[in-house]
């Protein structure tokens, strides 16, 4: 999360058009809500729980954005995010997941969240300690004073008598093995120890036994409750192994990061973090819509899945392994295609639990286009990238742009309307050849025309039947 540098409406939209061409009305609503979410922080303690989330739900084609906005929203927020399709769930008594599962499954990633930025955090310390850890190995403790002639394997110890200089001697041999110490420390850090191997004692990776349940809904937590259980029954054993310094180093800070971690106070801010500011992707809502008003087959399930889901938007406690979780405060966004039904066949509770509804616009020529070659992972530049790793310098004329993006809207109108994943077909398809012989053709310069577009392309796009199997 960002507490009080959080970024205003107009900073998410700017860093939203950076990956995503147009729907700024989406974008809008969407930086709306995250700023809100930064609002309610603020306000003072009584009010900041009465102020509910204000939920939305993306309306629009395939392909045009949805899931992109919703993403890219997630990673600005530095907020736990999950993306669930809702035709995963079915109504509690039917065989499928039960809609509390998604709240586990965004506290597990909360969790991960966490746990990664406080390895982060503490790399350093885990790294110096990993470092002493291997400096003993390659110099082991002094040992006691091994025993005098005679004395049957008992220790003699020197008795310092007053005034004999033994204190002296004892401090000379201790600034010498310090001296020693960092001669190897500085030899360890330049790598100039890299090709040595030592033995030192790692956790063994042994995988605990694996146990499935088949269960009815709302106990498939059971499973991976079982997997912890075994987990302590049988704990990880440590091994001798030789290996070299630098992996040596690697599987040493990895045990200090475990070591170090407290798993009570990851386990509190993963939980503060989901209930506060966790987003959850509900995709293909309008497939848990009801397309009738009869009672029977499908449409009873579908209904069900709503009013299961609705407790979860309108704020429950759900119970997972690690405690308890309010839902009052977690966004909900939904997104559907709505080609079959519309957002007023959800049941009315529900729909009143997404008070924001936005219609995102299929895309068109002008936006295939920018698409192409406007935001920062734009297809162009992919191509243009891993052409370059086999030494080809692959060049677009915009005419060959404009040409590709004609040609997916052509597909799209023809075909099924997918959006801008049709480009990915088209640009496939027109640098298949390159793609197959680009190992071989050594250094060369690489320009993709119009015309070039058109052969590849044109056989396919006028035979509408192949175009629909093939593109």
């Amino acid at each position: 999360m960002i507490p009080s540098q959080s970024l205003t409406p107009k900073d998410i939209v700017v860093e939203l058009d950076k990956f995503i061409v147009g729907q700024a009305d989406a974008k809008r609503s969407v930086a709306i809500a995250l700023r809100n979410r930064w609002r309610r922080r603020q306000v003072p303690s009584p009010l900041r729980e009465e102020i509910a989330p204000k939920n939305i739900i993306m309306i629009g084609p395939t392909g045009v954005g949805k899931t992109e906005i919703a993403r890219r929203l997630a990673t600005l927020a530095q907020s736990p995010f999950f993306k669930v399709e809702a035709s995963k769930f079915t109504e509690v008594g039917y065989v499928g997941r039960d809609v509390e599962s998604m709240i586990r499954d965004l506290v597990e990633i909360a969790i991960n969240m966490v746990k990664e930025e406080e390895k982060t955090r503490i790399e350093g310390l885990a790294e110096a300690n990993a470092e002493e850890r291997i400096l003993d190995v390659l110099l082991p403790p002094v040992s006691a004073p091994s025993s005098t002639p005679g004395s049957a394997g008992v220790p003699s110890y020197p008795v310092a008598a007053e005034g004999d200089g033994s204190t002296l001697i004892s401090q000379e041999q201790e600034k010498k093995e310090d001296s020693t110490r960092e001669k190897f420390r500085e030899m360890l850090r330049q790598g100039k120890l890299d090709d040595r191997e030592v033995e030192i004692d790692l956790a063994e990776s042994r995988s605990t036994p694996m146990v499935e349940i088949m269960t009815t809904s709302g106990m498939e937590d059971m499973q991976s409750n079982l997997q912890d259980a075994f987990s302590k029954i049988f704990p990880k054993k440590k091994k001798k192994r030789k290996v070299k310094i630098p992996d040596a180093i690697k599987g040493l800070t990895q045990e200090e990061m475990e070591r170090l971690i407290d798993m009570d106070k990851v386990t509190s801010e993963a939980l503060r973090r989901t209930e506060e500011s966790g987003i959850i992707f509900l995709d293909e809502i309008d497939k848990v819509a009801s397309r009738s008003s009869g009672g029977h087959g499908p449409e009873v399930s579908r209904e069900g899945v709503q009013r299961d889901l609705l407790p979860i938007v309108e704020g429950s406690t759900v119970t997972t392994k690690y405690g308890m979780v309010k839902t009052d405060h977690i966004l909900f966004i939904a997104s559907g295609a709505f080609h079959l039904c519309k957002p007023s066949d959800l049941i009315p509770e529900l729909q009143g639990r997404f008070p924001i509804r936005v219609e995102l616009t299929p895309l068109g020529k002008d936006e295939f286009v920018r698409i192409l070659t406007e935001p920062e992972s734009a297809l162009v530049k992919q191509y243009i990238a891993m052409m370059a790793t086999e030494n080809v310098e692959l060049v677009f004329e915009d005419e060959a742009i404009d040409e590709l993006a004609g040609i997916a809207v052509e597909v799209n109108e023809k075909t099924e309307e997918i959006g801008a994943r049709r480009l990915h077909t088209v640009m496939e398809r027109v640098l298949d050849e390159l793609s197959f012989d680009a190992s071989e053709r050594g250094e060369e310069r690489f320009i993709v025309t119009a015309e070039y577009v058109k052969k590849q392309l044109q056989d396919v796009v006028e035979d509408r039947d192949l175009s629909r199997f093939i593109l």
